[in-house]
């Protein structure tokens, strides 16, 4: 490691404990949401959770940081009860999918079902979801030293549904959305549901997040400015922030997993403190 890059390391490490101490001294999440009148009375459900035991958690997060991992362990989930190596290799090589069947085999997700076949030792799992709202979480927590939560279900007798997942970031709570489908598999209605916990519940930091290296302005964008058209009738811009990172009024985010989640994640946060 160069003398600059140790540098940058310390830096961020610098910069990390410092937001541990900030969030240490400022009111807890639970504060923040009873001054808005929100009560959390559900959280972060486990039934449909893809985990392996304590001791192999840190490894499992860092794979989870992988596109191709994700998306492996999307196939693993359809075919939870039996598969081979060949129904998993969709999104990368044969060598790479053999090594996660083995990582999965050694931190004791999946064991072997049959001759050359395997199956996720949890079972039945629903979907992919909740495993991706608790990498989430675990990245506020872990990389950016914030208080976070995920699978937030509040008593609103108006606007109701999961909140996928809450963090205080500083003072500021933040909301997001979080999206294991590819943008085909969104709908209208789910954008108009966004929209409507974001204005009752009236975060700092608002953020739809799709698990998707595909392009958001071909599809996503536009059913958000259709939906903006509908609630103003002088809607604001879209802007680009760069690639496809979007924002509405440096509150409203729209992002995908491209390059980095926690890279694209770090940017939103910048974009909205800066300012």
């Amino acid at each position: 490691m160069t003398e600059d890059s140790e540098e940058i390391r310390a830096l961020h490490d610098e910069i990390k404990r410092l937001r541990k101490t900030l969030s240490e001294l400022t009111p807890s999440l639970d504060a923040l949401l009873r001054r808005r009148g929100f009560r959390i009375y559900k959280k972060e459900p486990s039934e449909d959770l893809v985990l392996p035991p304590k001791k192999f958690l840190d490894n499992f997060y860092e794979m989870l940081k992988k596109y191709s991992f994700r998306l492996f362990l999307r196939d693993v989930i359809k075919h939870q009860e039996s598969f081979t190596k060949g129904q998993v290799t969709k999104y990368a090589t044969a060598d790479v999918t053999e090594a996660y069947i083995n990582f999965l085999l050694s931190t004791r997700v999946i064991e072997p079902a049959g001759r050359q076949s395997f199956r996720l030792i949890k079972r039945p799992i629903k979907s992919f979801g909740e495993t991706l709202e608790w990498f989430l979480c675990q990245i506020f927590k872990r990389e950016f030293a914030a208080e976070a939560t995920w699978g937030v279900k509040f008593k609103r007798p108006k606007v109701g549904g999961d909140y996928d997942l809450i963090a205080k970031v500083d003072s500021s709570i933040l909301y997001m959305e979080v999206k294991s489908s590819p943008p085909k598999q969104i709908y209208q209605n789910e954008i108009v549901a966004f929209f409507d916990r974001v204005f009752d519940f009236s975060p700092e930091i608002a953020v739809f997040f799709m698990d998707t290296e595909l392009r958001m302005k071909d599809k996503i964008v536009p059913m958000f400015e259709d939906e903006l058209k509908v609630r103003f009738s002088d809607p604001p811009q879209i802007l680009r922030i760069e690639k496809e990172l979007f924002q509405i009024w440096n509150r409203i985010f729209i992002i995908n997993a491209k390059d980095s989640i926690t890279n694209n994640i770090e940017k939103v946060l910048s974009c909205y403190f800066r300012a």
